[in-house]
């Protein structure tokens, strides 16, 4: 399945300027796990053979809607996994092991440069989270930080859409954020897990957009 064949709020004709729903003042862009391991082909994936060229397609695109929200005003925010041997997961260890996947190289590690951001770059004033987790919420002071900035809705890109952009959409949504994830923003290594965690987000917690709709919104 794919974005294009799931409804979009850009579809619906009077709604196909979201300007009034993503006001700068009070929305963050969250970009998520943009990162060497996830999204290089230099990175552990591409390494094992993984084709990084759906999260390398996507960059671009997160870049105009980073441009334009600092245009706008909004808040930006990056997310990141960084791990080192201490705070490695006895569950996600055991999960690897019951899976036939023990052995293999951590990702996103500190000394390897896995965890570095790959083609987006902070600024000072963007909110920085280093996470352990699937979702940016688990384990970190991201909502503290949004509601310290007045920040009620969301508007999340990145890697991978099954899993660290949806894990962080469904928990936004249960902190009573509002939601936009872009679907053209995000991307996963299997076009049918993409397709689905679009459906099922759209379903259940976020508005679908594109990242054409969220530049105009902040033009």
């Amino acid at each position: 399945m794919s974005e294009t064949d799931i409804p979009h709020l850009g579809d619906i004709p009077h709604l196909d300027d979201i300007a009034g729903m993503v006001d700068p003042a009070k929305t963050a862009l969250i970009v998520v796990d943009v990162q060497v391991d996830f999204a290089s082909p230099e990175g552990l994936l591409g390494r094992v053979g993984v084709d990084m060229s759906p999260a390398v397609a996507v960059i671009d695109n997160i870049n105009a809607m980073i441009a334009a929200a600092r245009h706008a005003g909004a808040t930006v925010g990056f997310m990141r996994v960084v791990t080192r041997p201490e705070t490695d997961s006895p569950i996600l260890t055991t999960w690897m092991e019951r899976r036939g996947r023990a052995g293999g190289e951590a990702i996103c590690r500190t000394d390897t440069g896995g965890a570095d951001y790959y083609g987006v770059t902070p600024e000072p004033g963007d909110i920085e989270i280093e996470k352990l987790k699937y979702s940016s919420f688990w384990g970190t002071d991201l909502d503290a930080q949004l509601r310290a900035k007045g920040i009620d809705t969301l508007v999340i890109a990145g890697i991978t859409t099954d899993c660290c952009v949806d894990s962080t959409t469904r928990d936004a949504f249960h902190r009573d954020y509002h939601v936009f994830v872009v679907s053209d923003g995000c991307t996963a290594y299997d076009d049918g897990l993409h397709g689905w965690a679009l459906r099922s987000m759209s379903e259940h917690c976020a508005l679908l957009v594109t990242s054409d709709t969220v530049v105009k919104a902040w033009s």
